[in-house]
């Protein structure tokens, strides 16, 4: 097929990222005659919110978390959202698994690394986090948790946190062994490799979707080569908006009534970063705390351990801070032309009812780095400035929606938005996106392949594919353990043993 004739394909998805790479995948699986396309504005795939420097890699599974498990006024603790989101991180490694099986995907090494979740707390948050610990540890999936207050515990749990604190300063921490570190952007990459052996199947770079409009037959989708200069126009009878930052600004453009009232907030990132192999091999986890008042939820800082193309760096971060650009390579102008009369009233009211978030920002804005080594002193306190440096992550588009009772508000998390007849859909918000993709991406399939999906064909092939959904996860212990356990054997990680929790301790 001729790069700039007029195409007619089955799908066609924006962005060359961890979602669209998964659906295009997914649906592949499900029917290997679906012609198909990956439109990308950059030169290559898994360069925005992908890249393993523009997100913290945590598998998120609701392990250490605090921000998934909140405390009630009557000092309960809620671990449903923490349960879903282990539950669908348990998913995607089904997925994972199954690819590990098949030719031309490569190996799961590559993309993910047992790397064990904490969350640490000081003096008194710990009262918090032991109530935590015996809420959440009731449930199958978080039973081989371990906690501890005993500093020699806490020493061999986190050996480069522990030494040069005061000797009467009281610290606690959580301890999950099952944790991981993924590199989203080698599995992206991976998952376009695949999809290149597939028949009817094409991942086109420097690609910019100018126009959308319905026909009756689905989408004619303008797209301009930004190399080149050349137009080319795609008739597609399903589309997918998977451009991160820039899925808002495609979802305008199509004028489906299903996304009107949708804005957008963009907060940017910063990581602090640590590449010396003298540091590196002293902490071998993702440690997470708390965030402070006022703080979005992606901001809960934490010290991880990354692994990138083999190699151990640490991160800790993050800071943010504001942008009106949707993409890290886009235009500051983004956030200004997304303003739309059906948006405006939710965003200005989202602007009214979050003064502590932009007060927030506003400081995170103005610290210097040794306002930045400060907050990483709590977490290590025998720092060398020296080893670390300020990395610049990616941008993460908070969803602005319309509200009945306050006008408009700030949600953080993902959203899919879709057309009522299933042609078209796109994919809004922030984390934990990456973690649970497999998750949304097949939610978004019972929602505009529902015909299909229901037929006894895909049927059959998501069940070969997934043993166990999420719901069946969460109520099953036995099938829990046991899909888990296969997964993680065929991914190479470290797996949860229910008799482990025995070993928990509250000293």
């Amino acid at each position: 097929m001729a790069q700039d004739d007029y195409q007619a394909v089955d799908v066609l998805l924006v962005g060359a990222g961890i979602m669209s790479a998964t659906l295009a995948v997914l649906l592949k699986e499900l029917d290997p005659g679906i012609k198909l396309e990956i439109a990308e504005l950059r030169e290559s795939g898994a360069i925005e919110s992908s890249n393993p420097w523009n997100n913290a890699g945590t598998g998120h599974a609701g392990l250490c978390e605090l921000n998934y498990t909140p405390q009630a006024a009557d000092g309960s603790i809620d671990i449903k959202k923490a349960v879903l989101i282990n539950t669908q991180f348990e998913v995607s490694k089904q997925f994972w698994s199954y690819l590990s099986g098949k030719q031309g995907f490569g190996s799961p090494r590559d993309f993910i690394n047992s790397v064990p979740h904490l969350s640490f707390v000081r003096g008194k948050d710990i009262p918090f986090l032991k109530t935590r610990f015996e809420a959440i540890t009731k449930h199958h999936a978080f039973a081989h948790m371990e906690y501890s207050e005993d500093r020699a515990t806490l020493a061999e749990w986190m050996p480069l946190m522990m030494p040069g604190r005061p000797a009467d300063e009281a610290v606690a921490a959580t301890r999950a062994a099952n944790g991981t570190d993924v590199n989203f952007g080698a599995l992206t990459n991976q998952l376009l490799q695949y999809l290149a052996t597939q028949a009817d199947t094409r991942v086109s770079y420097f690609q910019k979707v100018t126009d959308l409009k319905r026909t009756d037959e689905g989408w004619k989708v303008s797209i301009k080569n930004t190399q080149s200069g050349a137009s080319r126009e795609v008739s597609a009878r399903f589309v997918f908006l998977g451009a991160g930052g820039g899925a808002l600004p495609l979802l305008q453009l199509s004028g489906i009534p299903e996304g009107k009232g949708f804005g957008g907030f963009p907060v940017s990132g910063q990581w602090l970063r640590c590449d010396n192999p003298e540091v590196v091999k002293h902490h071998q986890a993702k440690v997470y705390s708390q965030a402070e008042v006022g703080a979005p939820p992606m901001s809960v800082p934490h010290l991880d351990t990354r692994v990138v193309d083999g190699k151990k760096s640490l991160l800790f971060g993050p800071y943010a801070g504001f942008t009106t650009k949707f993409l890290k390579h886009g235009s500051f102008l983004d956030l200004p032309l997304s303003v739309r009369p059906s948006n405006l009233g939710p965003m200005l009211a989202v602007a009214r009812d979050n003064m502590d978030l932009t007060r927030y920002l506003i400081k995170e804005v103005m610290q210097s780095q040794e306002q930045r080594l400060d907050a990483l002193r709590k977490f290590y306190p025998e720092l060398d400035p020296a080893d670390w440096r300020l990395e610049v992550a990616g941008q993460r588009v908070q969803i602005i929606k319309k509200d009945a009772k306050k006008g408009g508000i700030l949600q953080f998390g993902t959203e899919l938005v879709a057309a009522e007849d299933g042609s078209i859909a796109a994919l809004l918000g922030a984390s934990p996106g990456a973690s649970v993709t497999v998750s949304i991406m097949l939610n978004l399939i019972e929602r505009c392949f529902a015909e299909q999906a229901r037929s006894a064909e895909w049927s059959a092939k998501l069940k070969e594919i997934f043993p166990a959904r999420e719901k069946e996860l969460e109520a099953d212990a036995e099938l829990y353990h046991r899909v888990s356990q296969e997964s993680d054997a065929r991914l190479g990680i470290a797996t949860a043993k229910p008799a482990e929790a025995s070993a928990a301790t509250a000293g």
